[in-house]
């Protein structure tokens, strides 16, 4: 199994654990029970922030801990401690314990095991000297500043490096190892009395090796500071009805939160989502087909295994605009009678696992971006996007794009500023009318919060085109 000798190392040989006697502890709190695992994790992490030319924040963490699970029908028992030692998990299992009352269960099938990896095991904090992440900020800094308008710049690198252990009660267990780095930098520039941001980052379960790469960073540094310039010179965003192309990529996240929150097991099984209930139904046009994928080699959002031991999979979600799954925890998926799907994710050892998403993207189409933009008489077209509001019940969204363009005729013509995208995304799939053949996953920047718990994922898509959809702005 991929990466059990590290494991072994650091939660057991390091920690002066027996694994034998963990394996028993596990297995007398979790008797009777459905279902639970031990998870153990060991974490490093980084960041250095650079802002106004100087070092602004040099962070660096070191935690461990387990979090043991015991779970009955639906109810579950989480007991979790930053203490790696045999008689913290004792103290934990007499917690969990207490969920299983009178209960006499069946143990749940453990996960098939998987050989894959999909993602290097180096630990990406220990390649590079502190000095060398300095200078790296510095020189994004001084390039950055080539450009006369800058008014500000700031430049950040964070990574991770995460080990995890799941054992369960009948002696099985797995374990991963999870690098992961970003790259930010954002600007602003003025000119005459405005002043506008920009921005760009990547990232990935890679080293720092890629970042470090000069035409790497400065094409983040580019990106940035042509953001910016594009703002600078944006009008007032049309407001009203209107067919709307988006872009390849980063434009996914709308998809993301619109629509994958609501394809989550959690939500579905309690039927508090507007996609509840509706499998084998048509809920998008034809040739929209959304895929959720953790086996992408070194993306953000994969995962050789979730946090419960599942090996990641590809999880079809929208085929054809027909919907044909949720994705599943092994909770959810027990409950509602399907398999689970490997998206039982959870920010750290002390919180437990629920659905999440992973990469999230949809597929690509067969036609030329040029020609649906050339397709659009008069609408919107949105490259970028910030943040948004989504009700998962309702599905209904907000969405503010931070780089969008008038088109007229076909054409792509003046930026604007402060267009947002207001509408249902069970609806907005619907509205789909053309779709690109340029696919494209986000550069590795993405983060979903859920539940109080943050995890990393990815977002991608092509080219897109919807009509009918609302457009807020400033002028009718």
């Amino acid at each position: 199994m991929p990466h059990e000798s590290q494991a072994q190392e650091l939660f057991f040989t390091r920690a002066g654990m027996d694994k034998d006697n963990v394996a028993a502890i596990v297995a007398d709190a979790l008797a009777g029970t459905d279902d639970g695992e031990l998870f153990l994790e060991y974490r490093q992490s980084e960041s250095v922030l650079m802002d106004d030319r100087q070092i602004k924040s040099a962070n660096f963490d070191t935690t461990q801990g387990f979090g043991l699970r015991s779970v009955v029908g639906e109810a579950h028992g989480y007991a979790h401690g930053s203490v790696l030692s045999e008689e913290a998990i004792r103290r934990g299992a007499t917690t969990v314990k207490a969920v299983r009352g009178n209960h006499s269960g069946t143990m749940a099938l453990a996960p098939v095991g998987t050989n894959a990896s999909l993602y290097t095991d180096i630990n990406p904090l220990v390649l590079v000297p502190f000095e060398a992440k300095v200078k790296l900020l510095e020189e994004i800094d001084a390039y950055a500043r080539r450009e006369p308008r800058i008014k500000q710049v700031s430049a950040s690198l964070s990574g991770s490096w995460q080990a995890v252990f799941i054992q369960r009660a009948d002696g099985s267990h797995a374990a991963d190892i999870r690098p992961l780095v970003r790259l930010s930098v954002s600007v602003v520039l003025a000119e005459g009395d405005r002043m506008e941001t920009g921005g760009h980052g990547i990232g990935g379960r890679v080293t720092y090796d890629g970042m470090m790469d000069e035409m790497a960073w400065r094409h983040c540094v580019d990106e940035a500071i042509r953001q910016a310039s594009v703002n600078l010179a944006s009008i007032p965003a049309p407001a009203g009805e209107m067919s709307v192309v988006l872009g390849p990529g980063w434009p996914g996240v709308m998809l993301h939160e619109a629509v994958g929150h609501g394809l989550e097991g959690d939500f579905n099984r309690k039927g508090t989502s507007a996609f509840s209930g509706k499998i084998g139904q048509r809920v998008a046009a034809k040739g929209v087909t959304v895929v959720d994928d953790g086996t992408l080699p070194d993306r953000r959002g994969s995962i050789t295994i979730d946090d419960e031991g599942t090996a990641s999979g590809r999880t079809v979600l929208i085929e054809d605009g027909i919907l044909v799954g949720y994705l599943q925890d092994r909770l959810n998926a027990r409950l509602t009678g399907v398999k689970a799907t490997g998206n039982g994710r959870r920010q750290s050892y002390a919180h437990a696992p629920i659905p999440r998403m992973t990469n999230t993207f949809m597929e690509a189409g067969t036609l030329d971006p040029a020609e649906i933009l050339a397709s659009v008489e008069k609408g919107i077209y949105a490259v970028n996007f910030g943040g948004g509001q989504v009700d998962i019940t309702s599905g209904k969204f907000v969405f503010a794009a931070t780089e969008a363009y008038l088109i007229e005729n076909g054409k792509i013509g003046a930026p604007v500023k402060g267009a947002t995208l207001i509408g249902n995304g069970p609806d907005a799939l619907t509205r789909v009318t053309m779709i690109g053949n340029d696919l494209q996953i986000d550069p590795g920047i993405g983060t979903c919060g859920k539940d109080g718990q943050g995890v990393p994922v990815g977002v991608g898509q092509p080219t897109l085109r919807l009509d009918g959809l609302t457009v807020g702005g400033t002028a009718v």
